[in-house]
């Protein structure tokens, strides 16, 4: 089944190109159709990863080697151990220009998002104000099977509603209108003319209209808006002082920023990210590059990926996501972390997905891909490592999602997997 979101999608984005990274009796597998990686396993004896403050030899030569074969303009890389952190920044903000690109620029983060939506709602679960098996129909009478989707499903996928971004004619007008401000109610009547992918829970599929739907009930339940809410219960408990969620209509990102590039096009990338074989032989010969997609209005993913943030900041966020009591208590905070269940079901080393929060291996965390720009953010609370990596392109012109790619090479890297 193709994954939804091609246009902009995260965590799962990784089935486009079937990928599947899994931790089972201290092997870790890794397979990819473009990249092809291979099996890697940890050596038994090696329980600690490298120390951050060599990484310099270990880590560039990943990221120029995926930047090259997936023709990335610029990144950004950060990782962090329990004693030290390292930063790197790669490439130009402008392609062809002359301006590096440096370790504190702001990103469009995408599906990263999706967590944060994900972890207000699980706030309010906390505080009484709604259930977790709350049907939806409790807030909206609109809503597809809405007396069997629960507030739950919404959070892990699994509520079988479609993905409002696979509509051809969206993709089409975000192709030819790439500023056209969206209102959220209008991105939900898309996704109601679509036909829901299966019924509530008989299975995951990604799907952005979720995580709309899920912001929504925030504020009709709030009172507030998703910005509001996110700023007083995730940005500043946090000092996440780099990260914003746009105001409506805003397609701007703060200086200092890089421009977002991408291969194709929407319409061409529901098909697949792959570009067709004449086209890749442009890309390598140089006389295709990619379209400059930095002014594309970010209310066509609103609550489901405008975030914009920095490498540090969503390496302090990931950590508390992951690791922390600080945006959860204790028993919910653990509740979700036991609520990722592997998306293939027949493979129990398959990425696994939860309460808007994915585990790639021994990472816990989310990915996030947009017209533009990709991320990856993990965090391995066993071994108290954290990597984020922000790319300027969302699929390399082949397929695949360069950020995450970097993220699987330095975790081979720093655990010592062959």
């Amino acid at each position: 089944m193709r994954h939804p979101g091609a246009i902009g999608s995260g965590a799962a984005g990784t089935n486009i190109r079937g990928i599947v990274v899994g931790v089972l009796c201290g092997v870790m597998v890794f397979t990819s159709a473009d990249a092809g990686p291979g099996r890697i396993r940890r050596d038994p004896a090696v329980t600690a990863p490298a120390a951050a403050s060599g990484l310099d030899a270990r880590v560039i030569p990943i990221v120029d080697a995926v930047m090259q074969s997936m023709a990335v303009p610029a990144a950004v890389v950060q990782v962090r151990t329990a004693t030290s952190t390292w930063s790197h920044a790669f490439g130009s903000r402008e392609l062809g220009g002359a301006d590096p690109i440096g370790v504190g620029d702001f990103f469009r983060v995408g599906s990263v998002t999706k967590t944060m939506v994900g972890t207000v709602l699980l706030q309010l679960v906390d505080e009484g104000r709604l259930r977790l098996d709350d049907p939806v129909s409790r807030f909206r009478d609109d809503v597809p099977d809405g007396d069997t989707i629960t507030i739950a499903q919404l959070l892990n996928m699994r509520s079988g509603l479609f993905s409002y971004n696979e509509d051809p004619a969206f993709a089409r007008t975000l192709d030819r209108d790439p500023g056209r401000v969206w209102q959220p109610e209008e991105l939900l009547r898309i996704a109601w003319r679509g036909t829901p992918y299966a019924e509530p829970d008989s299975g995951f599929r990604y799907s952005n209209t979720n995580t709309i739907l899920a912001a929504l009930i925030i504020e009709q339940v709030t009172g507030n808006s998703i910005a509001t809410e996110l700023s007083q219960r995730v940005f500043r408990p946090l000092g996440l002082t780099r990260t914003s969620f746009p105001a409506p209509g805003d397609a701007t990102i703060p200086a200092p920023s890089p421009h977002g590039y991408l291969y194709g096009s929407n319409v061409s990338a529901l098909a697949s990210p792959r570009l067709p074989e004449d086209q890749l032989r442009a890309v390598r010969d140089g006389t295709l590059l990619p379209a400059d997609v930095t002014g594309l209005n970010p209310t066509w993913i609103w609550a489901a990926g405008a975030v914009i943030s920095t490498a540090a900041d969503l390496a302090t966020y990931v950590r508390a996501l992951v690791g922390g009591t600080t945006l959860l208590d204790a028993r919910l905070q653990q509740a979700r972390l036991d609520s990722a269940a592997p998306l293939d079901p027949l493979d129990p080393t398959a990425n696994r997905y939860g309460l808007a929060l994915e585990s790639f291996g021994p990472m816990l965390g989310h990915d996030g891909a947009i017209p533009g720009f990709q991320t990856f953010m993990g965090y391995d609370p066993v071994r108290d490592v954290t990597i984020v990596v922000l790319c300027t392109v969302r699929d390399g012109p082949a397929g695949g999602r360069p950020a995450n790619e970097i993220a699987y090479g330095i975790v081979r890297a720093l655990y010592h997997l062959r």
